[in-house]
C-alpha cells in the first residue's frame, strides 16, 4: 500500500492508465482474431476489405504506448504474410 499522498495518486494514475490500455489491447486482438477467423473460414475478400482497419488499430495501440512498435510491425507482417498465403491459395490455377 502506497503511505505518501503522491504515491496513493500515482496507484490511481496507474489503474486508470491500465484500464485504457486493456480496453485498446482487448479490442486490437478482437480484430485481428476476427481477421484471422475471415481466413480460416475462406472469405478473402472480406478479410482483405477489415485489413486497413485492423492495421490502425494496430498503429494507434503502438502510438498509444500499448504495443511496442516491434511487436506491432511483428503482427502487422503476419497479418499481410497470411492474406498474401490465402489469396495465392484461392487464386491457384486448377489443373486439367
Amino acid at each position: 500500500m502506497p503511505n505518501t499522498k503522491s504515491a496513493k495518486k500515482e496507484l490511481r494514475k496507474n489503474q486508470k492508465r491500465e484500464m485504457r490500455n486493456q480496453m485498446v489491447e482487448t479490442s486490437t486482438k478482437n480484430m485481428v482474431k476476427k481477421f484471422n477467423r475471415l481466413l480460416a473460414a475462406g472469405e478473402v475478400e472480406q478479410a482483405k476489405s477489415i485489413l486497413p482497419q485492423v492495421i490502425k488499430k494496430v498503429d494507434v495501440a503502438s502510438s498509444k504506448g500499448v504495443f511496442h512498435r516491434n511487436k506491432s510491425a511483428r503482427i502487422k507482417s503476419r497479418l499481410y504474410h497470411r492474406l498474401h498465403k490465402a489469396s495465392s491459395v484461392n487464386e491457384a490455377p486448377q489443373a486439367g
